[in-house]
């Protein structure tokens, strides 16, 4: 396996953790067009198993999270349609490819994270806000509607009547109210970033095939019978028994010590 981040000059990878920018310093920490490209070409990376990486975390190079579209360039382009249309389908791009990591995603949620950005705070599996934090729609705002998966993540996540009332009238949150009703997993009263990257560190030294499999399952629960999704389980867990992992962890538990995954 090789890892080549040359052509992805913000992306880091250090103890296990592929660190992907998303947003940088200025403009209010707005989406960033060569960010979102170097997140999917690293994430491509990822997903052919060229990077060896064992979680996610998503960040904001500056002070916010992500404070959502760069809508001076929306108001520039000379096809405004078109302009939007490109940037969404890239954006797409990237939170399909979240979506189809087999590692877990950790998205650091420092400040703000508003429209696009509360998007991909969506897509991670864990996301980790504080005191500062602020969650908003934001498209209201600016006469739009939702994209990078906001209308179908955030339903799921705190109910549609919630979902419809937070995005259409477009009010902040804060971060104690949000993990309150599900839409950040951690809260920390301590720093944001710190405490997602140690949440990431932890992870990417856990069982992979293990993430891998439990993400399938949930990935496909959607789509299946109770019946379908049991037989699934069944024939992942029986494989998961023989895996390099799933040996360790047994033994491990049995001998009463703590397991030393391989990522294998």
């Amino acid at each position: 396996m090789t890892t080549d981040l040359t052509a992805t000059p913000l992306v880091t990878l250090e103890d296990g953790v592929l660190t992907i920018p998303i947003s940088l310093e200025g403009r209010g920490n707005s989406l960033d067009s060569d960010a979102v490209t170097q997140a999917g070409t690293a994430l491509s990376a990822l997903l052919a198993g060229e990077i060896d990486a064992g979680a996610i975390l998503l960040v904001g190079l500056g002070r916010n999270f992500c404070a959502g579209g760069n809508v001076p360039g929306f108001a520039a382009a000379e096809d405004r349609s078109e302009h939007v249309r490109e940037l969404a389908d890239r954006l797409h791009g990237v939170v399909r490819d979240l979506e189809r990591a087999p590692v877990p995603v950790v998205a650091a949620v420092a400040g703000w994270a508003a429209g696009a950005g509360l998007s991909l705070a969506l897509a991670a599996d864990f996301s980790v806000g504080g005191p500062d934090t602020r969650l908003l729609a934001a498209y209201p705002g600016i006469g739009l509607s939702p994209d990078g998966g906001m209308s179908w993540r955030l339903p799921r996540a705190i109910g549609p009547a919630a979902a419809r009332a937070f995005i259409l009238g477009n009010e902040p949150m804060d971060g104690a109210r949000a993990h309150g009703i599900g839409m950040i997993t951690t809260f920390t009263e301590g720093d944001v970033s710190t405490t997602a990257r140690e949440l990431a560190v932890r992870l990417a030294a856990g069982p992979r095939a293990s993430y891998a499999a439990t993400k399938e399952l949930l990935r496909r629960s959607e789509e299946r019978t109770l019946a379908q999704q049991l037989d699934a389980e069944r024939d992942s867990i029986a494989a998961l028994a023989v895996s390099p992992d799933g040996i360790e962890g047994v033994d491990a538990f049995v001998a009463k010590r703590s397991p030393r995954f391989g990522g294998a």
